[in-house]
């Protein structure tokens, strides 16, 4: 039972993740292999202030509050730049945010991390198991039913028309660069609260959970589920962090478990890339093997 409790408490914050860069990729048509430097920054912020005698929420704020700025100043590019060119700018941000955490050590412990990250409190409680996860998916739930209301808002509706046809919305007098900015400081503190979950419940942080790899993985829950479509993130979530544990119940000879694990794993997610380029929840695309 502990194991499910587990495997759903990563799922709901990995979801967190997705939906968050659902923002930029789905509605904005913006890519990004940035978001684990925003998790991160919602992570090291939990752990450093925690364990300075800060309160959870306050560290929560704070970090929320410098994965909007960070994202904010990588999206200054974004109002000149587009496409593969932002990408590349993205993943610079990522590799020099993974250098920072393994060289600055007094403050973030370097290569080993910070242990013993405080558990989430409300009030004198500690929140684990069960309770936690209740934190993680109301979270989820929350960011879900907003990120649907704001996808249908005036806002959300400037978004798809950026992504659609961006010089056509600057000719019609739209404030398409504050757009951008607005988008990229949504996206980053939503990542950031996913960190701060990650944290109090991992009880502990190191730049290996923050590097490219993980970044790489929450575009695939993204695309895998459908940009775009609110939900298809969270499904890919779900599809991305369970599969993997799934397989280890396939039967394999032994010595090789671990690398048929992942053939299969990898051989799925290109059948499903294959025959649903738009995710598994997005509409149809023309032209293409989707059915």
């Amino acid at each position: 039972m502990n194991y499910v409790i587990h495997l759903l408490t990563l799922t709901g914050i990995h979801a967190l993740l997705a939906v968050s860069l659902d923002l930029l990729v789905g509605l904005a048509g913006l890519l990004s292999l940035a978001h684990a430097a925003f998790f991160g920054i919602g992570a090291y912020s939990t752990a450093i202030l925690t364990r300075s005698g800060f309160s959870p929420f306050f560290a929560m704020i704070v970090g929320l509050s410098l994965a909007a700025i960070l994202s904010s100043l990588i999206a200054l590019p974004a109002t000149r730049i587009r496409g593969i060119y932002l990408l590349i700018i993205t993943i610079a941000v990522q590799i020099v945010f993974t250098v920072i955490l393994l060289n600055l050590s007094d403050l973030t412990g370097g290569p080993g991390g910070i242990a013993n990250v405080p558990p989430l409190k409300i009030w004198s409680y500690d929140i684990r198991g069960v309770a936690f996860l209740g934190v993680v998916a109301a979270a989820t739930l929350i960011v879900v039913l907003w990120a649907r209301r704001l996808a249908r808002s005036a806002f959300g509706m400037l978004l798809q028309a950026i992504r659609d046809d961006e010089v056509g919305c600057s000719m019609l007098g739209k404030n398409v660069n504050l757009a951008k900015i607005g988008v990229f400081a949504l996206s980053g503190s939503i990542a950031a609260l996913a960190g701060s979950l990650y944290a109090h419940y991992t009880s502990y942080v190191d730049p290996r959970g923050f590097d490219i790899l993980v970044s790489i993985s929450v575009l695939v829950m993204v695309m895998l589920g459908g940009a775009g479509t609110i939900y298809g993130p969270l499904f890919g979530a779900f599809i991305v962090t369970l599969l993997p544990e799934l397989l280890r119940f396939v039967p394999s000879p032994p010595g090789t478990a671990g690398a048929a694990r992942q053939l299969t794993y990898g051989l799925l997610l290109i059948l499903i890339i294959f025959f649903r380029p738009q995710g598994l929840l997005g509409k149809p695309i023309r032209g293409s093997h989707a059915t």
